[in-house]
């Protein structure tokens, strides 16, 4: 049994992560930059430790300082949140080497799952759907215009490596091909440090659809339903919820089969996710894998019942999954809205500073996953999410009522946020009626701003 976790990340999921350890009687241990010596995570922690300086790489990414904190502190286990180390091999193989127990796959599944090329091969060999695409990585723009040319244009350009939208480009013909990839391939370099990449169809207009699985060391797997998360900018998601207003009962259960499929194909342990597109004809196609913990993970937690991180702890500790795929019952609709520190009328300019006033809004069905608090500093070095505004009910339309609700009482003084924008969008008739796609935000702001 786990008796110390170290939490490799910051913010919310760090929170979430030390109140969970707290309900199962592991004690905790945090980690921070210089610039989050007063952060929340910092203070609720049985212990806390110092990195490194502002800089991620100095600290959040620093794998030495934080296996070194490990030992020091006694700490027999590191949950790596998301972001971050959460999908680095690197990272979790010094764990396995050290013989600190890492909540989550194995170093060589997410290495495997990490590279798009060798996880889009593993799909094909398990039969689950892919878009047409090429199987090996390539590095010249020549070959990748003669792919493009046979798979069909339009095409989506990417990085073997990484994701959270870098390294991606879409060429709509030949003659915008070679730009296109050398951009893609030069964010590629800059971001992940590998300028592999491949080719694939782009698939025009499809909801982003996305499975929660859950994996034990005893090769049972399950799916907890779907999620939609096609309100993206940039390709980071936005709003989200659960569960899809598109998908029948017997399209659920199907692509479902398919992640599980996924998943097994991959030697998968504990949480994550297998992403999907899922175009106007009800085809659908593997996307990624993410072996992590998402950020929208409260919406599937809502409609099944299963804290999803107490779920990982007990697979890390070796316990079999309590349940079986029957046992999963789908209830009620989730909604969860990412609040970030950002001005949506400048460009979503990302905003700093000192929270001066702070009000969340509470009641039944409502959930606020935060780290920050009066008085905190919002700094620029990390990611602008501020919090997860989360809300459940019997149907969609009374999540979306009570979403309206929720948002419209958020207070936050002394920093820009989207809490607006995102008000804007719960009662944009198109996203009521649920006619939206991943293409929806960007009409949304070029509406917006007409």
């Amino acid at each position: 049994m786990i008796q110390k976790m170290l939490i490799a990340n910051r913010g919310e999921i760090a929170v979430r992560i030390i109140r969970v350890c707290r309900e199962m009687g592991i004690r905790t241990v945090a980690v921070y930059s210089v610039a989050d010596r007063e952060a929340l995570h910092t203070q609720l922690a049985d212990e806390a430790i110092c990195i490194g300086e502002t800089k991620s790489s100095e600290s959040y990414l620093n794998m030495e300082s934080i296996i070194s904190a490990a030992i020091t502190s006694g700490a027999d286990a590191i949950h790596p949140g998301f972001g971050f180390l959460s999908e680095n091999p690197v990272f979790a193989q010094l764990c396995e080497k050290c013989n600190i127990t890492y909540v989550g796959p194995k170093s060589c599944v997410i290495e495997k799952m990490g590279n798009k090329v060798e996880a889009r091969n593993t799909m094909v060999r398990a039969g689950v759907p892919v878009i047409p695409g090429n199987n090996d990585g390539i590095k010249d723009c020549r070959t990748g215009k003669s792919i493009a040319e046979k798979v069909g244009y339009p095409v989506m350009i990417k990085a073997a490596s990484g994701g959270g939208g870098k390294g991606m480009r879409v060429a709509y013909s030949a003659e915008e091909f070679s730009h296109s990839f050398q951009a893609a391939q030069k964010e590629s370099e800059m971001a992940f440090g590998d300028d592999t990449m491949y080719i694939e169809h782009f698939v025009e207009h499809p909801r982003h659809i996305e499975f929660q699985i859950l994996a034990d060391k005893y090769g049972n797997v399950v799916h907890l339903g779907e999620r939609d998360c096609s309100l993206q900018r940039n390709h980071q998601k936005i709003i989200e919820e659960a569960p899809s207003s598109v998908l029948s009962d017997e399209l659920r259960n199907e692509m479902g089969r398919e992640a599980v499929k996924a998943a097994v194909a991959a030697g998968y342990e504990n949480a994550g996710t297998i992403e999907f597109l899922l175009d106007k004809n009800g085809n659908y196609y593997f996307m990624e894998m993410n072996t992590r913990i998402q950020v929208e993970h409260p919406i599937t937690e809502n409609i099944t019942g299963i804290d999803i991180v107490k779920e990982q702890i007990r697979i890390a500790e070796g316990e079999r999954l309590p349940f079986e795929q029957r046992d999963i019952k789908i209830k009620g609709h989730s909604i969860e809205c990412r609040i970030n520190a950002e001005n949506p009328d400048k460009n979503f300019l990302p905003c700093s500073g000192k929270i001066t006033d702070i009000h969340f809004p509470g009641g039944n069905g409502v959930r606020v996953d935060s780290a920050i608090f009066s008085g905190c500093e919002v700094t620029p070095y990390y990611d602008s999410m501020l919090a997860k505004l989360i809300v459940y009910a019997d149907n969609r339309k009374e999540a979306i009522d009570k979403m309206r609700s929720a948002l419209g009482e958020v207070v936050i003084e002394g920093v820009e946020t989207n809490v607006d924008y995102e008000y804007e969008i719960i009662n944009n008739s198109e996203f009521i009626a649920g006619n939206f796609d991943v293409d929806f935000i960007e009409k949304f702001n070029r509406d917006r701003s007409a």
